[in-house]
């Protein structure tokens, strides 16, 4: 397992001659929430949703996990303080240097890759891994990206992996990325169910925010 290394440089980011326009206006919207301010979705505060299956009645055993869109770090964190061997992805570097911080603060290790969730195989990723989890990364994907984005993970999942998913719902809520009209879309559970084959879908709960959320998880099949 590689040691937390702040210093260490990320890995090169897909070029943006290589995206779409839809890629590359996500890219730029999620680059100026860092640069201007703390992203919404980057609390710096662990969910309920992961604690409980980490740490609640039933637990997980610890194992490999794959956080796609880590933002600054503070799950994947956590997941290595609890015994998790953890490799977490994220678009923008600048949030994967936070997350490197944030990690050989921890003095924990965690293995950060920089580069696109919907583009695993151009990542050293090979899996497999028992526990996916993804706050709200999904949601930003562009809905050409997203079969790729299940595709991924389906690859690189264990028999009976679990992955926990926090996403928006299809209503209209605000966009926070104005250029990206696939992000209004949202998620709803019958699209995960057609997108993720073979995985199972075992609960869908309403989340605690103002606007329409939802927490999935899925099982892949054994």
């Amino acid at each position: 397992m590689d040691q937390p290394n702040a210093a260490q440089k990320p890995e090169p980011d897909l070029p943006s001659t290589q995206r779409d326009p839809e890629e590359e206006a996500v890219h730029r919207a999620l680059e100026r929430f860092y640069l201007t301010g703390k992203p919404p979705w980057d609390t710096g505060v662990t969910p309920p949703e992961l604690v409980a299956l980490v740490e609640g009645q039933g637990a997980l055993p610890p194992g490999r996990a794959l956080e796609l869109g880590c933002g600054t770090g503070t799950n994947a964190t956590y997941l290595a303080r609890h015994g998790w061997e953890v490799t977490a992805v994220d678009l923008i570097d600048r949030a994967v240097d936070e997350a490197r911080k944030k990690a050989a603060a921890a003095e924990v290790a965690v293995r950060l890759l920089h580069g696109d969730a919907t583009r695993l195989d151009e990542l050293d990723v090979p899996g497999p891994f028992d526990l996916f989890f993804d706050l709200s990364c999904y949601c930003g994907v562009p809905l050409h990206r997203r079969d790729a984005y299940a595709a991924g993970l389906t690859q690189r999942a264990a028999p009976g992996a679990r992955f926990l998913m926090f996403g928006y719902g299809p209503e209209p809520v605000g966009n926070p990325l104005p250029e990206v009209t696939s992000w209004a879309a949202g998620v709803t559970a019958d699209e995960l169910r057609a997108r993720f084959t073979g995985w199972e879908l075992l609960d869908v709960t309403p989340g605690t925010n103002s606007v329409p959320t939802f927490w999935f998880t899925l099982r892949r099949s054994a």
